[in-house]
């Protein structure tokens, strides 16, 4: 790496955090937005996917505001409203694992990203949203998805982190700006800049967070894989040094969008880049049929069906009105907030993620957005690719080498130099009760023991003797069951989810009822500017 640009990039970000340790920086810094979406397979007390439909006591799959379903009709997503606050974030996140617990009967959620013992991929049922148009349109998706990848990709299991900050720090970094660039494009600027140094650094993530380096047996039976498994006595798979399972070839991943090269090096080349692959046709898709007897397949033979179906661990985001695709929001407005896409389910936490990480997370986010972010060009991508691709796999091997402008550097001296900076915005987010600087401590400690990372906790766990990964999985899923369902919920609280569960319902009968044209003139409308 060149000792030069190092110097310059770290001189510029020390500066901006002196401009920024006044009081009303300090506060502009702390006002953080954050959500979480949380994704959970739904199981029998045998530990087997359940094949029931979405309960009616947890709503509508398709207008709750806070319990829907992702890919399967077992797979339960968990969304919290928009917050400034850590704690009240799990508190809520908890009161609607709590709650839907409480509905479940005898079922349970299973804690990790990788799936439960399935026997026969047909048992994965599609998610259903119901007989409206837009419902239709969201499980022929899935169904799409079915067909191209399989269905035992689309169960893996994740916890999305979406973060935005302040109004009032963006005002500050704008005033220190040239506003050669409005407001609104220097935001979008701003999270684009974010977004690149992310994808630098994003390694890090799955080192600290990764949390499947040990998979079931089952679940690569009949699948091919050049990964080279080893067994323990129980008959767990694992990778020795592997960190995330779920992030490497063997999980949800889409090598049909290999090439699409998408930019992030601008709104404007970002969106061209995801307009272009949503026209972009596929002849391996295209084999496979869009309408066949009579009956659709997917929505359409492009490699992306929709702009969902591009898998990146990370997106710019912006809140979308009614019927409007996700680029068109973005043109509209810009860029609102950023949602993060690279953590694995946390064993150890009751509902996925656990507080010290989330402050981890507020603190690599604002050293990415508060950092100089050149452009990347393919050559970096390249090394993107190669060092997450190499820490998934052999993040916990203490010899491990990954590639920082062309340069060689241990993984150890990399994570070292990326907490000292961090350190430093600790130091001003920190109150009285130094919970940054408390979260830090306990990262950091991994980078110097892999054994305390997150991966490393569950390989422990699954070596022990006459443990296996489904045994260990299962114990935690009835723990955790336990805890949830007497988890204490006022009566208030009881009465605003049942009141949402009905709303819902009653959602998507309206919605329902409205419907006023066919579902093949619906998709013609609604692709009417792709297929131009």
């Amino acid at each position: 790496m060149d000792p030069t640009k190092e110097k310059v990039n770290l001189k510029s970000f020390n500066a901006l955090l002196d401009y920024l340790g006044t009081d009303a920086g300090r506060a502009a810094l702390a006002g953080i937005h954050r959500g979480i979406e949380r994704e959970a397979l739904r199981i029998t007390p045998d530990g087997v996917l359940a094949g029931d439909d979405h309960p009616k006591a947890l709503g509508s799959a398709l207008t709750h505001s806070r319990i829907t379903t992702d890919y399967s009709e077992s797979l339960l997503e968990f969304i919290t409203p928009v917050s400034d606050s850590v704690d009240d974030l799990l508190q809520g996140l908890t009161q609607t694992h709590a709650f839907s617990l409480k509905q479940l009967g005898e079922q349970q959620l299973w804690p990790v990203s990788m799936p439960c013992y399935v026997g026969d991929e047909a048992d994965i049922r599609i998610a259903q949203y119901g007989r409206s148009n837009i419902g239709r349109m969201k499980t022929l998706y899935r169904k799409g998805l079915t067909y191209r990848y399989g269905a035992l990709m689309q169960i893996i299991s994740g916890v999305h982190f979406n973060f935005s900050v302040s109004a009032e720090l963006w005002q500050l970094l704008y005033e220190r700006s040239s506003k050669s660039l409005s407001l609104q494009d220097f935001i979008s600027e701003g999270y684009f800049g974010l977004i690149r140094n992310y994808r630098r650094m994003v390694w890090l993530l799955p080192y600290l967070f990764g949390a499947s380096p040990a998979i079931c047996h089952s679940f690569v039976q009949g699948r091919e894989s050049e990964l080279p498994f080893k067994r323990t006595a129980e008959g767990t798979l694992y990778l020795p040094y592997a960190t995330s399972l779920r992030m490497s070839d063997l999980g949800y991943t889409n090598h049909e969008q290999d090439n699409l090269n998408i930019s992030y090096n601008s709104l404007g080349e970002y969106l061209n880049g995801i307009r272009a692959a949503i026209r972009m046709p596929s002849e391996k898709f295209a084999r496979i049929g869009v309408k066949v007897d009579g009956e659709y397949r997917q929505l359409n033979d492009n490699i992306l069906q929709i702009e969902n179906e591009f898998y990146a661990p990370i997106r710019a985001k912006r809140v979308t009105r009614s019927g409007e695709k996700p680029s068109d929001a973005l043109a509209r407005g810009g860029v609102e907030y950023i949602e993060v896409r690279a953590l694995d389910v946390n064993p150890f936490s009751p509902v996925g993620i656990e507080a010290s990480q989330i402050r981890f997370l507020d603190l690599f986010l604002l050293y990415c957005l508060l950092s100089p972010s050149a452009p990347c060009d393919a050559k970096q991508e390249q090394e993107v690719a190669a060092n997450l691709n190499q820490v998934v796999l052999d993040g916990r091997n203490p010899e491990l080498m990954l590639q920082r402008n062309g340069e060689a550097v241990s993984l150890n001296a990399w994570a070292s130099d990326i907490f000292d900076a961090l350190a430093q915005l600790a130091g001003l987010l920190d109150s009285s009760d130094n919970a940054y600087h408390d979260a830090l401590t306990q990262w950091r400690a991994a980078i110097d023991d892999p054994g305390k990372t997150l991966s490393g906790r569950v390989m422990a766990a699954v070596s022990a003797p006459g443990m296996s990964h489904g045994r260990w999985v299962m114990g935690l899923a009835r723990e955790y069951g336990q805890y949830l369902r007497g988890y204490p919920l006022t009566e208030a609280q009881l009465a605003d989810y049942q009141q949402e569960a009905q709303a819902s319902l009653a959602r998507q009968a309206d919605i329902e009822a409205a419907d006023s044209v066919s579902f093949d003139t619906f998709l013609d409308d609604y692709f009417r500017d792709i297929r131009r």
